[in-house]
């Protein structure tokens, strides 16, 4: 059972075909516990569509000779098999046909079976750039199980070794991610805003209707072949048959004739919510500040962007009465950021940053002492090449590097988060607002009050 994942390359196609042909890697002699016959040696490495020797060479030419020498230079592919499943030889062989039958004669390839680890696997290196038309090839979510995962499962048929089956459509990456951290999607929000409107509708079109009232543009009629949804606010549609099962119009359809009849609909397993229950409510962060015992009189309030982000994350994660009126599609997507927008308070807190100008300011100190880490770096592998023992050093500096860049990148975020989050802790304050005297609006009298003076 082959398993493959494809790496766009921005830069350094070189060091990518020299890490792939390494000797230590691809020797049989350098790992012989794989092989049947401890006689055997050779490299597992061969070239597609060019020779081995001069593959670079080849793949620059025909990047100069369409001008396209830049973007994604070219695409790294691993292919692994189970340990134990296959020989070297064979799981080269099924690596070489992979890219012959994917690539065709069209772009240069480098292919080498790594024997280091215990379980093979194969690399495959290719261009971005055709060389018989200049075509860059196309690397998205369809291609990977259209092409790659279908090659891949036919060359496995072919060497009589077993396929990986996917059930229905796959998913991209920053939704499986959400799942398995706990998080909301966007496609479990509109599949819930879904089921309310199935809750409260006849037919379909009354079910359009009703998405219609929660703010969706619809895309539905003789022209349309998918009907899709946009949830308000956002900048995409939804294909109904992109959300699983339970989800497609055929399926809505039936469950709407389940309930005139009424018959079990087939609901569909629920997503686990974006929202606990009332009874397990999400205990937010909390923040504490340490007074001297000089200043121990005195408490210091928190201002600017800091008692922003304070009072946001109170209103998404605090302990509130039952609404008037449902939340808004946007606010409960953002309950899906709990974890960024946690992260953010405390850089603000770490760095007692309040306004635009304080961020900025930090943004440029982030950004010199990721210049200077860099240049110190450059001059660590200078006296590491001639011979120094700079390793320490070195990976200490690539730690602060890491965690300075990723401060950065916070800052950038905080920056492009801003005006969205006043705009959200407006009108979930609003809200709030509005659900706090639902008694006192409809009688003029305080139910609290009175219910007080019973007891007294």
């Amino acid at each position: 059972m082959a398993y493959d994942k494809i790496i766009p390359i921005r830069r350094r196609m070189a060091r990518c075909i020299g890490y792939v042909l390494n000797e230590d890697k691809t020797d049989l002699a350098n790992a012989l516990h794989y092989a049947e016959n401890p006689i055997k040696t050779g490299r597992l490495v061969t070239g597609v569509n060019c020779t081995l020797e001069t593959a670079l060479e080849e793949i620059n030419a025909t990047k100069r000779r369409w001008d396209k020498t830049g973007g994604v230079l070219g695409y790294h592919i691993i292919h692994s098999y189970a340990p134990g499943e296959v020989t070297p030889e064979e799981a080269h062989a099924a690596g070489v046909e992979l890219a012959e039958r994917l690539l065709g004669e069209r772009y240069e390839a480098v292919v080498s079976t790594h024997l280091d680890r215990e379980h093979l696997h194969c690399h495959i290196v290719f261009n971005s750039v055709s060389f018989l038309d200049g075509k860059k090839y196309r690397d998205d979510f369809k291609s990977y199980f259209r092409d790659l995962r279908g090659v891949s499962n036919e060359v496995s048929r072919a060497h009589g070794l077993s396929v990986i089956e996917t059930e229905g459509h796959g998913k991209h990456y920053a939704e499986w991610n959400a799942e398995q951290a706990g998080r909301g999607t966007i496609r479990g929000l509109v599949r819930q805003d879904i089921d309310a409107a199935i809750e409260e509708s006849f037919t379909f079109e009354t079910f359009l209707t009703a998405l219609r009232r929660q703010g969706y543009a619809v895309k539905y009629g003789v022209n349309v072949t998918h009907t899709a949804l946009r949830p308000p606010g956002g900048e995409r549609y939804f294909r109904l048959d992109s959300l699983g099962a339970g989800y497609t119009e055929a399926d809505i359809r039936a469950r709407l004739t389940a309930a005139r009849n009424g018959e079990p609909g087939r609901t569909p397993t629920p997503e686990p919510r974006t929202q606990p229950p009332a009874s397990e409510p999400i205990k937010p962060k909390r923040y504490t500040f340490r007074r001297s015992a000089a200043r121990k009189g005195t408490r210091r309030k928190v201002s600017g962007f800091r008692a922003l982000y304070l009072r946001y994350l109170y209103l998404l994660n605090g302990k509130r009465r039952p609404r008037r009126y449902p939340p808004s599609f946007a606010v409960r997507k953002e309950v899906a950021k709990l974890q960024r927008y946690n992260e953010q308070a405390g850089f603000l807190l770490k760095y007692r940053v309040d306004t635009d100008e304080q961020l900025s300011m930090l943004g440029d100190a982030l950004q010199g002492r990721i210049d200077h880490l860099t240049d110190r770096r450059k001059e660590l592998y200078h006296e590491r090449r001639g011979g120094g023992d700079v390793d320490a050093e070195l990976a200490d500096i690539n730690r602060r590097l890491r965690l300075t860049r990723h401060e950065l990148t916070i800052c950038r975020h905080i920056a492009e988060d801003i005006p969205r989050i006043r705009d959200q802790e407006r009108l979930m304050r609003e809200q709030t607002q509005q659900s706090k005297t639902p008694a006192r609006e409809q009688t003029g009298r305080n139910p609290r009050k009175e219910d007080k003076g019973k007891w007294m």
